[in-house]
């Protein structure tokens, strides 16, 4: 689609009255910083970059992916980071949740840089981020950061990890759960992080993590962050977190505290640790949650998604109802996630960007989505020619997100010019669309065929369709019925691959595998039923 019908389609949004009415937001043409990263978030108004500082802007001369700076190469560091930030925005991020900042443990490590989640001090930044041509401190580039974030009213989630690295063990054993055997517990399949004894043998909260974790808060506060993301948040008890999140929003009432829980977790790290579901974290004071997109994979049919669409409107309204109001986050596709390219190849990726410029969520992408990076590195798995921990193997998993080595910068590789565009063009819409979005009310429509789900969308005269062929293997026809629509209505397609048919109050389209449609409506303001 073309920038014409762009301009076409904010016109009838314009004239509708969509555009967004909700509170106003911090001005980046001040120096003075007002965080509101809370009120954008409840307002589904936060599009979210995940990104990792030592990769972000990353220069790899030789092309090989790994970045070696005894060759001359340089990795991702606050100062270079800074460079990005234009072209970023110009893509219609507003927040970056940036992985964690915190040094690694480097004993019993994975990958030849350490994993980020793998922390080994709480009020220290790890030291690979620093910028060593100039004489500023690493903390005094990653405050020069965000305020460079700021300037271009862009806010920042600083990430907030679950468990310790053996480093931080051995130096700080009260921290950690142990076996019967006086052993640090190992959660899962992690096997370079131990866990974090959140709860004493007698019930009472582990006061010397609590600590630690406020000293952190203590520290991205200083720095100027705007909110956390909880790691696993669901591994400390509610009260853990009530405690945390007033200590941390008596200093800053709009800093935002952001859950990795979804509505499908019930499992805990390992045996005798605390679980805390994601509806207690809630009660306990966290603003938003990951949702159960993490599973969206696995919904095939009408159905599915209908199902749990529906189930996060009614929780939602449920704390709407306690004016305790909590916002979720488009959760398709983290860093722990496969590049949405090898899930389901382009379309897929358009699918799950476009998803989340037309539901009541919170959009969220890893770095190198918006040019649909596959996340396969050249050194993969091989033997590592040197290395800053005690492993010698570039350890990463196949198609994720490296956190483990100095790799290059995200989405060097595999350029797609549909993604690119499609990228920027869902993220202006749903910013321009607020209102409709947040505002409207939902239905769910037939499409005759189960393999194709379809919304709509309507609030004063217009309304937002949207039509996605689930199966990423098979083309599959589809046709909805539109409400009232009349001749003199207008209906502009906004993505799309097929051609659509529209034919007196019905569309019908023969929708490609894995293909979204999204159309907008301008209905005729004379009609009196419309009124």
């Amino acid at each position: 689609m073309n920038k014409k019908l762009i301009k076409l389609l904010s016109l009838f949004i314009l004239a509708a009255g969509l555009f967004s009415c909700s509170p106003s937001f911090a001005s980046a043409s001040s120096d003075i910083w007002f965080n509101d990263l809370k009120t954008l978030f409840l307002n589904n108004r936060a599009i979210i970059l995940a990104i990792n500082i030592r990769s972000f802007n990353a220069e790899d001369k030789n092309g090989d992916d790994i970045i070696m700076p005894e060759k001359g190469e340089i990795a991702g560091n606050f100062v270079n980071a800074v460079k990005r930030l234009d072209e970023i925005k110009a893509q219609g991020i507003n927040t970056i949740h940036i992985l964690p900042i915190t040094p690694t443990g480097k004993t019993k490590a994975l990958g030849t840089a350490g994993s980020l989640y793998a922390i080994s001090d709480f009020t220290k930044i790890d030291p690979m981020l620093d910028d060593k041509t100039n004489d500023l401190s690493v903390e005094e580039e990653a405050k020069n950061f965000i305020q460079e974030c700021h300037k271009r009213n862009i806010r920042v989630i600083v990430d907030l990890p679950s468990c310790g690295s053996y480093d931080l063990f051995l130096a700080k054993p009260e921290l950690f759960m142990t076996g019967t055997d006086g052993k640090p517990v190992i959660p899962f399949d992690w096997t370079d992080v131990r866990v974090f004894k959140a709860v004493n043998a007698d019930g009472t909260l582990n006061d010397a993590l609590y600590k630690e974790y406020k000293a952190y808060i203590d520290m991205v506060q200083k720095l100027g962050a705007d909110g956390i993301r909880a790691d696993v948040a669901t591994s400390k008890p509610a009260e853990f977190w009530k405690n945390l999140i007033l200590y941390a929003k008596s200093k800053d009432p709009e800093f935002l505290f952001l859950a990795e829980a979804s509505e499908c977790w019930n499992k805990p790290l390992t045996a005798n640790a605390p679980f805390t579901p994601y509806h207690q974290l809630l009660d306990a004071g966290f603003d938003g949650w990951y949702g159960n997109f993490v599973d969206y994979k696995n919904w095939h049919t009408q159905e599915d998604f209908q199902k749990n669409i529906t189930l996060l409107k009614d929780i939602i309204k449920s704390y709407e109802l306690k004016k305790t109001p909590k916002a979720v986050i488009g959760s398709f596709a983290t860093h722990d996630e496969i590049s949405p390219v090898l899930t389901g190849g382009i379309p897929y990726a358009q699918q799950i960007i476009w998803l989340q410029a037309t539901l009541p969520v919170n959009s969220y992408f890893v770095d190198g989505i918006q040019t649909g990076d596959s996340y396969l590195y050249k050194y993969a798995n091989k033997k590592a020619a040197d290395s800053y921990t005690d492993s010698n193997v570039y350890f990463v998993h196949k198609g994720k997100f490296d956190i483990f080595n100095l790799s290059r910068k995200p989405g060097a590789t595999n350029k797609n010019n549909n993604i690119i565009y499609d990228f920027a063009v869902a993220n202006q819409f749903k910013e321009k669309a607020s209102a409709i979005l947040n505002k409207g009310e939902y239905a769910f429509l037939n499409t005759g065929n189960n393999n194709v789900f379809s919304y709509i969308i309507t609030l004063n005269y217009s309304s937002l369709l949207v039509m996605v062929n689930k199966d990423l293997s098979y083309s599959h026809n589809a046709e909805v019925k539109i409400k009232d629509f009349k001749n003199n209505d207008i209906i502009v397609p906004l993505a799309f691959t097929t051609t659509p048919v529209v034919t007196k109050n019905k569309v019908k389209m023969d929708m490609m595998p894995g293909e979204i449609a999204v159309f907008m409506i301008s209905r005729n303001a004379e009609d009196p039923k419309k009124k």
